[in-house]
């Protein structure tokens, strides 16, 4: 007998879930988080999951009320929780999945946090993940031993772009040289959804103790559309240099896709720049550190929460996650 499926959103991701939940027709599961004084904190399912198909949605970022790692802990008491109550199967769904950008050894004995979260999330008894454009996705999948499931935001970044720039003459670009397969896949999908050639290039990018270098840009912008495409902005360094390259280079218009809006401190005043005409993001992190006029009026929201749903109803009945992603 197959079993039924459960889902639970924490309180950090409650409207996230709410959405997903709503896309699957179901209601989520009722559970407790609970604070202590000294900063302790319990999270349990209220309600029987023995032998159920479980899915818990925690996007994993900081916010004003939860700093990353205190999200983190609850995601693993509560999963923990749900392997006590004899869960069938207990799939991670994480929007924004944290310490994926440390993926390698970059300096003497550096931390590779990519893999180390992957051992923390399967110690719990974690069966699957979800999330959606990690930094590097063959670190990612080579992390975890268990099932770990990728989802990426190019048709809906596609669907956005064929209706706003579907006349003119646009080339994909990449901020670094790392980021160009995704960059090449997003252009290859546009492409597709356009029925016209995509140019495509990227910028040279180097790092090092947090400085960033490098201000060659390798495409032919003059006089076309430029789509810079990431996976997430943090402070916004990254892609203001790229907006001033393209810019520099006689693109004619420049708008950005990227996955996860982090906007840490100072983002607003590197983002303001005219030249960048529409910033588009997705909803796995809300803009709520966005406090410019300027950068709100340019930015863009997609909601991935009919994408997430989908993926947890595909794997619930046996089916194809890969299928999602196909043009």
């Amino acid at each position: 007998m197959a079993m039924e499926l459960s889902l639970f959103t924490l309180n950090a991701s409650h409207d996230f879930g709410i959405k997903v939940a709503e896309e699957l027709g179901i209601t989520p599961g009722l559970h407790e988080e609970r604070e202590f004084v000294d900063g302790e904190h319990k999270s349990r399912p209220l309600e029987n999951v023995r032998g159920r198909d479980v899915y818990v949605i925690q996007s994993l970022y900081s916010d004003d009320d939860c700093s990353v790692n205190d999200k983190l802990v609850r995601l693993l008491w509560f999963i923990g929780s749900l392997r006590d109550a004899a869960a069938g199967r207990i799939t991670a769904v994480l929007p924004y999945l944290c310490y994926a950008r440390k993926d390698r050894k970059t300096k003497p004995r550096d931390p590779v946090s990519t893999r180390y979260m992957a051992a923390v999330l399967e110690a719990v008894g974690i069966d699957c993940v979800i999330t959606l454009d990690v930094h590097n996705l063959v670190a990612y999948q080579n992390a975890f031993r268990i099932n770990s499931e990728h989802l990426d935001a190019r048709k809906l970044f596609a669907s956005h772009f064929s209706r706003q720039r579907g006349d003119e003459d646009i080339v994909v670009v990449s901020p670094d040289v790392g980021g160009v397969k995704r960059a090449e896949l997003f252009r290859q999908t546009l492409e597709k959804t356009l029925g016209t050639p995509v140019g495509s290039g990227f910028m040279e990018k180097h790092r090092s103790a947090g400085t960033v270098a490098g201000e060659r840009l390798v495409a032919e912008v003059e006089g076309r559309s430029v789509i810079i495409v990431d996976d997430l902005i943090s402070s916004g360094g990254t892609l203001s240099r790229t907006v001033r390259a393209c810019k520099n280079a006689g693109a004619s218009r420049i708008s950005a896709a990227v996955s996860h809006g982090v906007f840490v401190a100072g983002a607003d005043e590197q983002l303001a720049d005219p030249a960048l005409e529409e910033l588009v993001v997705t909803d796995t992190i809300p803009p709520f550190r966005v406090k410019s006029g300027v950068l709100k009026n340019k930015l863009v929201v997609l909601g991935a929460t009919s994408l997430f749903a989908k993926a947890i109803r595909n794997i619930h009945e046996g089916g194809s996650v890969v299928e999602l992603l196909e043009v």
